[in-house]
Parts: structure tokens; C-alpha cells; sequence
């Protein structure tokens, strides 16, 4: 760090107008919820489990036993459906190791809530309600276009993900420019999502992509009638993500199953596995309702309102200055 940036670290990254708009953000949000009759909830900080998602790096403490700080309040919000407590939401800080770019931080805040008997669809569409709630007239223009993950795919690349080796996307990312090292399947779709169809999407529409990949599914549910489809969606503002949502997985036995490739996973990686999640285990086993859920990245939504391209203008003291 030089010594002039250092002089200036101690100042906040974000502007006066910037905090203020976040504070009128946060209590539209609570009024949002209000007036639909969802409750907020609090749920830790630190728990015993981790996320095994091995997409998702946890940030733990040192002392034994050891603590994971939340990359989500997904796994406690799920005990208290199951424990009967209805529609509930919360609006909170999340950590993720290794988060870090114009639209990334370590540390965020996210906002997630469950809608018992709602589906996923009818959820994405209350997400753009909200983002529309909290623009204050800033996305009232803006139309809301919906589109499959595989029709997308289809349209920006001319390959079928269900239906395409490593070797036909390897080619498709070379044929655009993209160089990286081998890459498995998943990773490669990933990779164009993010450098080929994202940058593709309409400006000043918000698009909900849906019926991702099965091995996408993470903790969303397979399609009964249709095992190539995982109930999941992504509502995006512009070309940015700015929320993920799943149809919930409610089957206790799928749900270890999928926690145990996730960790067989991280060991060929070399990478530590956090304990597994038996309580949420035994809360899916006690019963959770047919719901579904999603998580809205609320620095995002905070980007947008005011136009600001990176995350630290919307964040009093990003990791950089914390």
C-alpha cells in the first residue's frame, strides 16, 4: 500500500448519498415484507456447519471447536420452517473467502426469504416486485423477459448444455477468445454464463433465467416429470445477478446424499469439507413445507439505484478499507 493511499484509508469508500440510500434501502425492504405479513427473523452468525457447496469458500474462526461465519442464513431459516414459522425473510451480513471484485466482497449483505405453498416462479417475480418497490421509480420502465437456462444457452452459444462434452464447450470459449486451463463440465458452463450470455442480456430489462442443469441443482428440486431440469432461477438487473432461487428441496435422504458428493468433491480438491448440517438434516426429516426460496444480494440491488459499477461506492468501508 503507498503511503498516500494510506494517509486516505481511514475514509469511508462509500459517499454521503450513498449510505443514506442505503438506510432508506433497508427499511423499504422491511416495509416490503410488512405489508405482505413476512416475518423478519434473526438467525447466527457463527455455526457449528459450514457450507459444503464446493463453489462457496467458508470463512472460519480458529479455536476449537471451530465456528463457520454464515455464507448464508439458508440452513437455520430452514429449521424454523420446518418448525412451523411460515413466510419469514432476513436481511443480514454474510461472509465468503476469496469473494472479491467490482461486484464482489467478503463481506455483504444479503437478503433471503421463503414463501410457504409459493412457487419458484411466482417467487421470481416478486423479487423484480421488490426491486421495483425499492427502486423508487428508478425500474419502473423496466419490462421483466423470462427465459430457460437451456434456450439461452442454446441462443448465445449453439450448444445444448444437456446435451455437449467438455471438448464441443472448450471449443465454443477458444472460438471467443477465452483461454483457461481445463476445465470440468460444470465450470465450463459456468464460465460461458459469465463471459457470454451474462455480457449478452438486454440492458434495462430485468431477466429471470430458469430450469437450470440437474448437477446446478445445489439445494433446489429436481423436476419430477423432467430429471434434466433443477427448479432454480436467477433474476438478473441488467446484466448483473441479483438474486438466486430455488423450488425447495424438501427430501431429507437426496438432501445428505447431495451434501456427501459435495464433500467427496472438496477431498479430490484437496480442500477442507465443513461438518455437515445434521440439524437441518433433521428438520427436513421432521418435515419441511412445500416452499420456495431465494437470496437477493442487497449491495447489488443498492448498485443499481444509484448506477455505481463497483461495490465498494456502496459500502462504507469495503475489505480494502475495513
Amino acid at each position: 500500500m503507498s503511503s498516500d493511499h494510506g494517509q486516505r484509508a481511514w475514509r469511508p469508500g462509500a459517499s454521503r448519498q450513498a449510505v443514506e440510500r442505503r438506510a432508506l434501502l433497508l427499511a423499504d425492504i422491511r416495509a416490503f415484507f410488512a405489508a405482505r405479513a413476512v416475518l423478519e427473523v434473526e438467525t447466527p452468525l457463527l455455526s457449528r456447519a459450514g457450507n459444503c457447496d464446493p463453489n462457496v469458500a467458508s470463512i472460519a474462526t480458529e479455536e476449537r471447536p471451530r465456528r463457520y461465519l454464515r455464507s448464508s442464513p439458508e440452513y437455520p431459516m430452514k429449521r424454523l420452517l420446518a418448525a412451523g414459522y411460515g413466510d419469514i425473510y432476513e436481511l443480514g451480513r454474510v461472509f465468503r473467502a476469496g469473494e472479491k471484485g467490482p461486484r464482489h466482497n467478503p463481506e455483504f449483505t444479503l437478503l433471503e426469504w421463503y414463501r410457504n405453498g409459493m412457487a419458484y416462479l411466482e417467487l421470481a417475480s416478486e423479487v423484480v416486485a421488490l426491486a421495483r418497490h425499492c427502486g423508487r421509480g428508478r425500474f419502473d420502465d423496466w419490462p421483466q423477459s423470462s427465459r430457460s437456462y437451456r434456450e439461452l444457452f442454446i441462443e448465445h452459444t449453439g450448444l445444448d448444455p444437456c446435451n455437449c462434452s467438455e471438448q464441443d464447450l472448450e471449443s465454443c470459449a477458444l472460438d471467443r477468445g477465452i483461454h483457461t486451463a481445463p476445465l470440468s463440465q460444470q465450470e465450463w458452463l459456468d464460465l460461458l454464463l459469465a463471459e457470454v450470455i451474462e455480457p449478452a442480456l438486454p440492458r434495462d430489462t430485468f431477466t429471470v433465467v430458469y430450469d437450470f442443469p440437474p448437477e446446478q441443482a445445489a439445494l433446489a428440486r429436481i423436476r419430477r416429470d423432467d430429471p434434466l431440469v433443477a427448479e432454480r432461477f436467477e433474476v438478473y438487473l441488467g446484466q448483473m445477478e441479483l438474486a438466486n432461487g430455488y423450488q425447495e428441496l424438501t427430501d431429507a435422504g437426496e438432501q445428505r446424499a447431495r451434501f456427501e458428493r459435495e464433500a467427496r468433491l472438496r477431498q479430490i480438491r484437496g480442500e477442507e469439507c465443513p461438518p455437515l448440517d445434521e440439524a437441518l438434516l433433521q428438520a427436513l426429516e421432521h418435515g419441511l413445507p412445500e416452499c420456495s426460496g431465494v437470496a437477493l444480494g442487497v449491495d447489488r440491488l443498492l448498485m443499481s439505484c444509484l448506477q455505481l459499477d463497483r461495490i465498494d461506492a456502496v459500502l462504507a468501508f469495503g475489505s480494502d478499507r475495513a
